[in-house]
């Protein structure tokens, strides 16, 4: 068994963390020892390694609530999993999209900065003034 300390320290994830996962339901309500310390099964562990991989990977709690209860399932045809890593693979490829079109206008406006003054400094120009970035980015 082991306290929330132990399995924050094990699993990465904080304290008031591990507590909303408990709120949200996604880790059971753990065993409370005499003196009412939470007590978590190595099972809980696991479930809270997952919990914190699935977020690693962008995951959305509802979505890890979703693939938790398929993982109750093993026998079931794993398509709706699927479809969710596949959504998921889609809101990733759509923000490195966004991240790039960010970077790209970030160059521009960098570049035509000729380092003089405040006054004169096209980054601050540009910021103040959306009409002189080059295209779409917000």
């Amino acid at each position: 068994m082991f306290s929330i300390g132990d399995l924050s320290r094990r699993t990465g994830v904080k304290v008031p963390t591990i507590r909303y996962y408990e709120q949200m339901g996604l880790v059971a309500a753990p065993e409370r020892s005499e003196g009412n310390q939470r007590r978590y099964s190595r099972q809980e562990l696991e479930r809270l390694a997952f919990i914190r991989h699935a977020r690693d990977l962008g995951f959305a709690v509802e979505d890890i609530r979703a693939l938790i209860e398929l993982s109750f399932h093993p026998e079931q045809p794993c398509g709706h999993a699927d479809k969710i890593a596949q959504e998921q693979l889609i809101s990733v490829r759509e923000k490195i999209a966004q991240l790039k079109r960010l970077e790209t206008e970030l160059e521009r406006i960098a570049s035509c900065c000729d380092g003089k003054t405040v006054g004169d400094c096209y980054v601050i120009r540009a910021l103040s003034d959306h009409a002189l970035c080059a295209d779409e980015h917000g």
